[in-house]
């Protein structure tokens, strides 16, 4: 495992009633950072937790909030997100068609910017953004729903963009998430993965992860 890979585990996964004991968990691994699901019922089916949650657990850690914004019209909604304790905050391409204004607010704050792109989303729609973005989150599943299988077609765009960055020389990060476990997890590390997100094979103890 090459220490600089960041582990990012979901707490969509975890035990809401146990939110605690989830981030201390995910603190007992080294260079670890918290990925938080937002989820409107819009964008995605699902809803999950928004803003207050995430200011009362914020005191509970020291570790990065890596905030996943799976909701419509991103740029309402990024200004109380700061506000809440998100260090990185990421949107969706598909879900604004002010991506660059996103971009802007969240710089302007002193956060970290990313963009997240659905499976089916090709490349293209975000290379604009790219010399602007921190992070760039490779869905691997369709975005709402943990448990899934990673998407065998995903990979192969990971390392299209981890050339991209190394011909460029752009800076950003590369995350997956969705259907990472034991089994998977090689073939994305391989393709140019930088940050590892995974939800209910972390909890379930299936991820097996080489600190």
């Amino acid at each position: 495992m090459d220490k600089n890979v960041i582990l990012s585990p979901s707490l969509l996964s975890a035990d809401f009633a146990e939110l605690g004991a989830a981030l201390k968990k995910i603190e007992s691994f080294n260079n670890s950072w918290v990925h938080i699901d937002v989820m409107d019922g819009h964008f995605v089916p699902q809803v999950t937790y928004g803003q207050p949650v995430i200011k009362s657990i914020r005191k509970n850690t020291g570790l990065p909030f890596d905030v996943h914004l799976m909701i419509e019209k991103p740029e309402l909604s990024i200004p109380s997100y700061i506000e809440s304790g998100a260090d990185y905050i990421t949107f969706h391409a598909e879900a604004t068609a002010h991506g660059d204004l996103c971009f802007q607010m969240i710089h302007k704050a002193g956060k970290k910017a990313g963009i997240a792109i659905c499976p089916s989303t090709p490349l293209s729609l975000i290379e604009e953004y790219l010399p602007y973005a921190d992070l760039v989150l490779v869905m691997t599943v369709n975005p709402g729903w943990g448990g899934q299988k990673l998407i065998p077609y995903t990979v192969e765009k990971v390392r299209k963009l981890a050339d991209i960055k190394k011909r460029e020389g752009y800076n950003f990060l590369i995350s997956v998430d969705g259907g990472v476990n034991s089994n998977t997890l090689p073939s994305v590390l391989e393709a140019g993965t930088d940050v590892v997100v995974s939800g209910s094979s972390f909890f379930t103890g299936e991820l097996k992860w080489n600190q």
